[in-house]
């Protein structure tokens, strides 16, 4: 059963990005992925492309044909990818039946909210065997605003009910979020999406004329009470695993290393690789999955926060420290395994010439 992930968000909220990053950590860890990229205005693609929707309609060619606009002409590209589902569908085919696919799509948000398109598109992915979640990126300075924040989830409920798939909202590019400015609350209350009454004073002193909607707005919010965040930053190995565990979870997906192998699913080494065909099965279980704590390093907020907020100066040092000394000890490891090769075909030169 192939599985697979819708990755929608606002332009600039980091997905091709994510994309790259989710690519270059499943690439290390054994684990299959691909990526194919629907978005037909993205010319720059970082990623290994498996399937690249340019090969069949582009943003640029609809425009100069059709005299529409960068919006028009996109929801025309979806509505054309739908109509030509057929070629979509072959080519996902060659990529086999326990593929792991990124889906990367366009960043006009009235795809992921209120254009049928992409919708339909989904539903018939599902009928072809697809297991599939969303992941929304958000950009994370919203939260640093009460404005933006409101409106970021009420953006985030409309795509989570305009989609109807396994959802997961993330706060990307968490790692900056000490630049933007101050948080009035902590990162907790953001990503659990808390008692929005709190906003209140910050809502009436920014637009008091509107105090009541934003009011209102909140209620309606928590009264669906769907919406939370996952956290990102792309460049820590830590929090992409942790992202990647949450995503797992909402699709079922349960990834066993082979017998043999001397890598775990989360990239940690396994120290008897002959367990990977055993206890590792039941340790990577879809109940225990499902059913278990999260664990792993920064699965809890509050370390997220303390990570890249609270003492990120001292954790850089931190973590600069220790690849210094990882550096050190892979140096030392070639030279001394370097100085092994050097004495054995020395003494095999000697036998050679005795």
């Amino acid at each position: 059963m192939p599985f697979g992930e819708i990755v929608v968000g606002s332009p600039g909220s980091g997905k091709s990005t994510y994309c790259y990053g989710k690519h270059q950590l499943f690439t290390a860890i054994d684990r299959p992925i691909s990526v194919v990229n629907l978005d037909p205005a993205n010319d720059n693609i970082p990623y290994p492309c498996a399937i690249d929707i340019a090969s069949l309609i582009t943003l640029h060619d609809v425009m100069a044909e059709h005299s529409l606009g960068p919006n028009g002409g996109m929801l025309y590209c979806m509505e054309y990818l739908e109509a030509n589902y057929d070629w979509l569908e072959d080519r996902l085919n060659e990529l086999g039946k326990h593929a792991y696919v990124l889906f990367d799509l366009p960043g006009q948000v009235e795809l992921s909210t209120n254009h049928g398109s992409l919708k339909r598109i989904i539903e018939r992915l599902g009928k072809c065997g697809f297991r599939l979640a969303a992941v929304h990126l958000c950009d994370s300075h919203y939260v640093t605003d009460a404005a933006k924040y409101v409106s970021l989830l009420l953006l985030s409920l409309r795509a989570m009910l305009h989609l109807e798939l396994p959802h997961v909202n993330v706060l990307s590019k968490i790692d900056l979020l000490s630049q933007y400015g101050d948080l009035d609350f902590n990162l907790d209350f953001y990503t659990d999406v808390q008692d929005l009454s709190y906003l209140e004073n910050a809502l009436s002193s920014a637009s008091p004329r509107y105090s009541a909607l934003n009011m209102a707005i909140c209620e309606l919010i928590e009264d669906f009470g769907l919406v939370g965040f996952e956290t990102l930053a792309v460049e820590d190995k830590q929090s992409m695993l942790n992202l990647t565990r949450a995503i797992d979870r909402a699709t079922g997906y349960v990834f066993v290393p082979k017998a043999g192998e001397t890598r775990a699913p989360d990239g940690a080494a396994i120290h008897d690789p002959s367990a990977a065909g055993s206890a590792q099965p039941n340790a990577y279980a879809l109940m225990s999955s499902a059913m278990g704590p999260r664990v792993g390093v920064r699965s809890d907020v509050r370390d997220v926060q303390e990570r890249w907020v609270d003492a990120r100066e001292e954790w850089d040092a931190y973590e600069r420290a220790q690849w210094r000394r990882e550096g050190e000890a892979l140096r030392r490891a070639a030279a001394e395994t370097e100085e092994t090769e050097t004495e054995k075909r020395r003494k095999l030169n000697i036998r050679e010439r005795k």
